[in-house]
């Protein structure tokens, strides 16, 4: 028993970091499921279990809290998360085709959010927070204002190309 508690420690070592960075306290919780995000692009279930008993809270209270919050994520998400407006201002000025490039250009079905590599995840928002430079578009943490469709495709070549990848015409 001692030693597959000993495994446990050396697999989840950065979950204990990021435990250890904000204290094991219940009120704490969210902070530490952000930063495990972040680190993992998602939030695994074993890594969630180990959370619970790490900070001695019950299971069920962080399963409740990872999946109350939109911002957390139960699934993997690319290394590069794509989030197109579609609110009001965006919906008018075409953030459709601009959804519909997007998918064409990761040839994602309209049932799939990521890419087979997870290099890219697509998610489509309500709002950004910047309807005078609709249609908008993020890409991680960088805002493309008056996206076309032309630009996304520019803007998807450059992120293949960074990253070693085949560009696509």
């Amino acid at each position: 028993m001692q030693q597959t508690a000993q495994q446990s420690l050396r697999r989840f070592a950065k979950v204990n970091e990021i435990i250890h960075k904000h204290g094991p306290v219940p009120a704490h919780l969210i902070s530490i499921l952000q930063d495990i995000q972040e680190e993992y692009r998602y939030l695994p279930e074993e890594i969630l279990a180990y959370v619970a008993t790490a900070m001695d809270i019950s299971p069920a209270k962080v399963f409740g809290v990872a999946t109350f919050y939109d911002y957390f994520s139960l699934v993997p998400k690319g290394k590069y998360l794509i989030k197109v407006c579609d609110g009001t201002a965006c919906h008018v000025r075409k953030s459709q085709e601009i959804i519909e490039a997007i998918r064409r250009a990761l040839s994602l079905s309209p049932h799939e959010e990521s890419t087979q590599d997870l290099m890219f995840t697509l998610e489509t928002v309500s709002c950004l927070g910047a309807c005078g430079l609709a249609p908008v578009m993020l890409v991680n943490d960088r805002v493309h204002p008056k996206v076309t469709p032309a630009k996304v495709r520019e803007i998807v070549n450059e992120i293949r190309l960074k990253e070693g990848g085949l560009i696509e015409e």
